[in-house]
């Protein structure tokens, strides 16, 4: 990136010309590098990269160009000193937690995550023996010190969750992980840097679901983890060996000695989790993931307006039992959205049906603009009942822990105009 786009104020300028840089005669839009392998001279070159010596690519299945091209923008977008892509959403919450906990640790996080990362935690990673404790949002200090343990080594959470909606108070919680030496980890697919920058109030890393709002097309699954660059894991290194002892598979090389503060956790990322499960994203889906990007800053004011406007019919309507977003004075998130999301959350608006599931279900059917799909952050309204779809495979108890009912709709508003939205919402209501 040039030097005058890095000091770009502006998130519109950096969403449009940060990450590929072209050079004199160069091709200016980011090119798509469809290749497996790259050609070296010598052996010893190639043994250089290998040993995490010298910089380049010798097979995609570690790193390949487009993707750190279009990574590097995220990176400018979130503030951070490093960034990755990954091959889906699920992916990046994958790694980002077991880049520094392993078998025998613990993780704090918040309740109300999207339903498949609660799985991925409770389920998939406790049977690779790392343990979870889930906290409301809204848990008192007591209640969220009492959640950490010794072997605690990171917290977790959504800026805005996905479908409860409830706001992060991510200085609160940073605080938390910070007292007790670990890093926190956000989850930042539905604000995107464009209505919230976590790393300015105290995360140390981002992720994100790139198939959501960052797409913005429902075009391609994919994934990001953004390092802030500042967590000092040297000062904290009985916690985290992995990055401060020698990793005897890359010749003893001690990632927060060799890459600094900057450059340890995505370097110990890529050269150990992408090279053993290869998550990885592909060029083209990078390609189309910088098309969506350049258009964010456009398109998430829309989606909130619309999203605003939504809620507030909805607010008003005898048909619907309650409404759920953080812009509508007197949600019992709305002065954290203040705080937070000045600009607007997100497009996507929770509510629920009067009449409980089988209503939901029928309004839901009864759509005619808005599609029903496991989707959302779309530039189409899409809409899902989570219940019985994303969160199926909660208990109740979990699903009330998660803010999910049965009545519960998650609404997607896309950038079809307020009007045909709300008129389509209220002949479904009828």
């Amino acid at each position: 990136m040039s030097e005058a786009t890095e000091r770009a104020e502006g998130l519109g300028t950096l969403c449009v010309q940060s990450g590929w840089q072209p050079k004199n005669g160069g091709p200016r839009q980011v090119p798509i590098i469809e290749s497996t392998t790259f050609k070296y001279a010598t052996s010893a070159e190639m043994g250089a990269l290998f040993d995490l010596e010298a910089n380049g690519y010798f097979y995609s299945r570690l790193q390949n160009p487009t993707c750190d091209y279009v990574a590097d923008k995220l990176r400018a977008l979130e503030g951070g000193s490093a960034a990755m892509l990954t091959g889906s959403g699920q992916a990046a919450s994958f790694y980002s937690v077991f880049n520094i906990a392993s078998a025998g640790d613990h993780v704090v996080s918040a309740s109300t995550i999207y339903g498949g990362t609660y799985n991925l935690f409770a389920v998939t990673m406790k049977r690779m023996g790392i343990d979870f404790t889930f906290v409301e949002p809204d848990c008192t200090d007591a209640e969220l010190e009492a959640a950490f343990r010794p072997n605690t080594k990171a917290v977790f959470g959504e800026t805005v969750a996905n479908p409860a909606l409830r706001v992060l108070d991510i200085e609160r919680f940073a605080e938390a992980a910070h007292t007790h030496g670990v890093p926190l980890i956000i989850d930042n697919t539905f604000a995107t840097p464009v209505n919230c920058r976590p790393f300015e109030w105290g995360a140390d890393i981002v992720t994100h679901s790139t198939t959501k709002y960052l797409d913005g097309h429902g075009s391609c699954v994919g994934g990001a983890i953004i390092d802030h660059g500042v967590f000092d894991w040297m000062a904290h290194a009985d916690k985290f060996p992995g990055l401060t002892t020698p990793d005897e598979s890359y010749h003893g090389v001690t990632y927060a000695e060799r890459f600094g503060l900057g450059g340890a956790y995505i370097t110990k990322a890529t050269a150990q989790l992408m090279r053993d499960f290869g998550s990885v994203q592909s060029p083209q889906a990078a390609f189309v993931l910088n098309l969506g990007i350049e258009s964010l800053h456009v398109r998430m004011r829309r989606h909130c307006e619309n999203a605003q406007a939504l809620a507030e019919f909805l607010a008003q309507d005898d048909r619907v039992a309650w409404v759920k977003y953080c812009g509508l004075p007197g949600d019992e998130d709305y002065e954290l959205a203040r705080k937070y999301l000045p600009n607007g959350s997100c497009g996507v608006v929770s509510f629920g049906v009067k009449g409980g599931r089988e209503a939901a279900e029928r309004f839901m059917g009864r759509l005619k603009v808005c599609a029903i799909e496991t989707h959302v952050a779309d530039a189409r309204s899409c809409c899902l009942h989570p219940a019985s779809t994303t969160h199926r495979q909660m208990n109740e108890d979990e699903l009330v822990a998660a803010g999910i009912s049965g009545d519960l709709v998650r609404f997607s508003c896309g950038l079809e105009d307020a009007a045909d939205l709300i008129a389509d919402v209220d002949q479904a209501l009828a």
